[in-house]
């Protein structure tokens, strides 16, 4: 009998995979005032996960890394990839439109992870926190500034658990360097420099031939909220992130993480400005190279109420503009190898690596004698730990939307800036606007395919 029953499972399990067609495009929404998950979740007992996006080597692995929870549900608009994480969790209920799975699932569940294109995050994410639902969200949390700020706005509304993907956050050397900072190792800090040469899609500057639709893949879902355009496989599923309609480049893939101890120990906010200062290779279908600065007044001291921390700029560099970086402070090319951040203090210079992953005195002569600072920062359980112990009743998660949704919003500027080069766009960040160039003020929000479009929330 129960391998009988195994067997009907997995004959429907292959149907699915072989024959699923696209989920209904119309789904009614449940009032808000009747919405809601289970709530937290006691401690001693495990979450019930859906997962959506579950490709790819961030898919699988955000699968994999809350598996020790109960991965409940599994979603993605590709059966290849769907089949694949559904070997691995038999027992999850399969879903092509997250949709579906939120409207039919969401008194099942206690939380989602989204890892899927930064275009569609923000929309997912919505769609979680209003059914009372926890939410981790690869970064860069979102594709556009507005985005940024209704996910912050929601997750207070909504009271879930959140967490950005940006691992970095999570690792002890981002800690260390905001410690180093905060007791003056370096004095005061003027300037940021932080870089990526990579990128995705270089040299595309017209929209690739069309190619049919994989059999596997619902194209027009994954397009979602973008413009319906032709498939190719020089978009999905690995380039995507170079496409205007579709990603952010490397400021999103890599400026998130590498940025990270730079907002964390600077306390930055809302800034005054960003200028670009260099770009090549404009077009008007995927990111150029570009460097921008972008300006924060001074601020608050984030462990000495009394103290300011003075004005600083963070200086940004993608693509062909890293190679534009020049060492600050004397130091060589080899003294900043392995390292794409470089804080420039008024006693010294530090650097950090990776995804803020190590940390040092720079040049390496600096480090002699060094102590490494009294741990004021809590060290993290792991960052997939840290959000799922907040679902649990614990404290927020070290990058929640609370965080990371005011730290996109100055990260993301970059990405408008480079249309307007050598001009200074002087931001309003209260108020989500340009003050000097209504035309970037277009670009400060997606415009929405119909039927696809999120609505603003009160504050």
């Amino acid at each position: 009998m129960k391998t009988l029953r195994h067997e009907r499972e997995t004959i429907s399990r292959r149907r699915f995979l072989k024959f699923s067609a696209a989920a209904a495009t119309t789904v009614q929404i449940v009032p808000r005032n009747v919405l809601g998950g289970p709530g937290h979740v006691p401690p001693s007992e495990k979450m019930n996960i859906g997962c959506v996006g579950v490709g790819g080597m961030m898919g699988a692995g955000d699968v994999r890394a809350v598996s020790g929870q109960t991965v409940y549900a599994l979603c993605d608009v590709d059966a290849g990839f769907l089949g694949k994480a559904a070997a691995l969790h038999p027992s999850a209920k399969l879903y092509r439109d997250f949709r579906e799975m939120l409207d039919k699932e969401h008194g099942n569940l206690h939380g989602i992870t989204i890892t899927i294109p930064d275009h569609m995050h923000a929309t997912v994410a919505m769609w979680a926190m209003e059914r009372g639902l926890g939410v981790f969200c690869q970064k860069p949390l979102t594709q556009t500034v507005w985005e940024a700020r209704l996910l912050a706005k929601a997750a207070r509304k909504y009271k879930v658990a959140t967490q950005m993907g940006n691992q970095g956050y999570s690792h002890e050397a981002t800690r260390i360097a905001c410690e180093m900072i905060w007791r003056g190792d370096i004095g005061e800090i003027a300037d940021v420099h932080a870089m990526h040469g990579g990128g995705f899609s270089r040299g595309i500057t017209a929209w690739p031939a069309t190619e049919p639709v994989p059999e596997t893949m619902n194209w027009d879902l994954w397009t979602g909220r973008a413009p319906e355009r032709p498939y190719s496989s020089k978009i999905a599923p690995v380039h995507w992130r170079g496409f205007l309609d579709y990603g952010t480049q490397m400021v999103g893939d890599w400026g998130v993480h590498i940025c990270g101890p730079a907002n964390w120990a600077l306390n930055l906010g809302h800034p005054e400005s960003v200028e670009c200062d260099f770009v090549e290779g404009v077009n008007p279908v995927t990111y150029p190279s570009y460097s921008c600065k972008i300006r924060f007044p001074a601020r608050p001291h984030p462990r000495m109420p009394s103290a300011t921390m003075p004005p600083v700029t963070i200086h940004w560099y993608e693509g062909a503009a890293a190679r534009r970086f020049a060492p600050p402070g004397g130091l060589t090319a080899t003294d900043l190898k392995g390292f794409n951040e470089v804080f420039v203090g008024s006693k010294g210079l530090l650097a950090t690596g990776g995804r803020g992953e190590s940390v040092r005195r720079v040049p390496e002569t600096a480090m002699q004698g060094f102590v490494k600072p009294d741990p004021v920062i809590e060290r993290s359980p792991g960052h997939h730990a840290d959000w799922i112990r907040a679902c649990k009743g614990g404290p927020p998660a070290c990058s929640h939307f609370g965080i990371a949704g005011p730290y996109v919003e100055w990260l993301l500027l970059g990405t408008i800036s480079w249309r307007f080069p050598g001009e200074k766009l002087l931001w309003d960040g209260p108020n989500l606007r340009f003050t000097n160039n209504e035309k970037a003020n277009g670009f400060i929000r997606p415009v929405f395919r119909k039927g696809w479009e999120l609505k603003d929330i009160g504050a």
